[in-house]
């Protein structure tokens, strides 16, 4: 058996006597009321800006400590203890906060009489159902406070994406924004529902016929794939001149790399081998060899000065182009019709000839001599001198009687001891022949030393 409830009991005065909760019944509709969460904002729970507080006043519009209608059971304001202010629900201050200014739906009530002493409550506006966009799927039916309970909330952890825009697939409201990016205004399944819609990508303006930008295109049938594919592909054309464009490339590369060993590189290579032609000469000539007479193809026997031009270069036997000239040496006439005379002979046309440009270039400048300037032939036995006398710029690579023992052309008209240095020319081809004569002038043991031409 359970205990009585107080309010069974007719004896008990206060707040638990019979009737304190007016008429008959209304205490049952009351607890019935709490018990439902939905029908229960509980004013003076909330401490929210939409939920102000009531001042003075308990319920809505009367005084604070006045007993309700219907409740003459209740004890008075002055017997009860005085109570915090309360707080009441505003859903003008809502709506402004969250979703703008709003057009009243109809004239304001006017503000409840009372006391002048007493600030009256403003009453609570009738709540104005948000209508939904043409096309949005149906707004469930919930209460007010349950709509506003978690939307700060949804729009802080779900933002508006960045490619939102005031354009998308629904029609626009009343001020030019689209019903996907107005505020939520539905229960708590509309929230839910457009919280995992945020994240998703807009789909295409209205009136347009294809994918907005940024958003991902359609998939393409099997059909539309291989078309692509082949318009892709490189027609024959483009292929061929691609192919001769990389072909030309390459031979340009092939070109200058060419062209960089012709004018450098042989030029540092032929003046090494020189060098050590020099060298190998003058210890020989040190050792005892190396005496005249008959030398052997590409052997070397004497050495070249032409100080006006600071040439300082060996001579060997025979004009062979691989053993002899493209080593960067001077190569004696001295094989077949070719065939001249040597230094020491007494009388006879010492000629010889040598690159005017690339391996070395010994006679590069030859043509810048005048009559006069020494050009001196050093041998084991003596310093052979000689005077430049004549020039011939241009003349037949077939015209051997340049070589001849009296010259033709150079102005001998005697035999003598002559010297003939030839080469190719114009710069950088073998089209024609430049010649240079001269005569000697002085025979010089190697005992006496070297010539004033050398020393100075």
């Amino acid at each position: 058996m359970s205990a009585p409830r107080p309010e069974d009991d007719p004896g008990l005065q206060g707040p638990y006597a019979q009737g304190a909760y007016g008429a008959d019944g209304a205490f049952a509709a009351a607890v019935e009321s709490l018990a439902d969460p939905l029908n229960d904002p509980l004013p003076g729970e909330h401490a929210s800006p939409w939920f102000r507080s009531e001042g003075p006043q308990g319920d809505a519009g009367a005084p604070r400590g006045a007993a309700p209608a219907g409740g003459a059971g209740r004890s008075p304001a002055s017997e009860r203890p005085q109570e915090a202010p309360g707080e009441w629900y505003d859903p003008e201050g809502y709506q402004r906060d969250w979703y703008g200014p709003q057009q009243p739906s109809g004239p304001a009530p006017a503000p409840a009489p009372g006391p002048a002493s007493v600030t009256p409550a403003t009453p609570a506006a009738p709540v104005t159902p948000v209508a939904p966009a043409p096309g949005a799927a149906p707004v469930p039916d919930e209460t007010l406070g349950l709509r506003t309970a978690d939307t700060r909330r949804i729009v802080a952890d779900h933002p508006a994406p960045p490619f939102a825009s005031s354009v998308s697939a629904g029609p626009s409201g009343p001020s030019g924004t689209s019903a996907a990016t107005d505020p939520v205004t539905g229960g708590r399944a509309e929230r839910r529902r457009a919280a995992k819609g945020r994240g998703r990508r807009p789909g295409p303006p209205t009136g347009t016929t294809g994918p907005a930008p940024g958003t991902p295109a359609a998939p393409l049938s099997r059909v539309e794939a291989r078309r692509a594919a082949k318009a892709a592909k490189d027609s024959p054309a483009v292929v061929a001149s691609r192919a001769v464009g990389e072909i030309f490339i390459s031979l340009g590369v092939l070109m200058l790399l060419f062209v960089t060993y012709q004018l450098w590189w042989t030029n540092v290579r032929a003046e090494q081998i020189a060098g050590k032609e020099t060298n190998k000469i003058q210890e020989e000539w040190a050792k005892g060899a190396g005496k005249p007479g008959v030398f052997a193809p590409g052997q070397g026997f004497a050495i070249m000065h032409i100080p006006k031009l600071d040439v300082v270069v060996p001579i060997a036997e025979g004009i062979n182009k691989e053993k002899v000239l493209d080593r960067g040496l001077l190569g004696h006439y001295g094989e077949g019709k070719l065939k001249t005379a040597m230094p020491e002979d007494k009388q006879g046309n010492f000629a010889v000839a040598g690159h005017r440009n690339t391996h070395g270039e010994p006679f590069r400048y030859i043509n810048k001599l005048s009559p006069g300037d020494p050009i001196v032939v050093e041998t084991r036995e003596a310093y052979y001198t000689y005077e430049m006398t004549a020039i011939l710029p241009q003349t037949s690579p077939s015209n051997i009687s340049v070589i001849e023992p009296i010259p033709v052309g150079s102005g001998f008209t005697k035999p003598g001891r002559y010297i003939t240095l030839t080469t190719c020319t114009p710069e950088f081809t073998s089209t024609y022949r430049l010649i240079v004569w001269g005569k000697m002038v002085d025979e010089r043991p190697r005992s006496e030393g070297k010539p004033k031409t050398l020393v100075g």
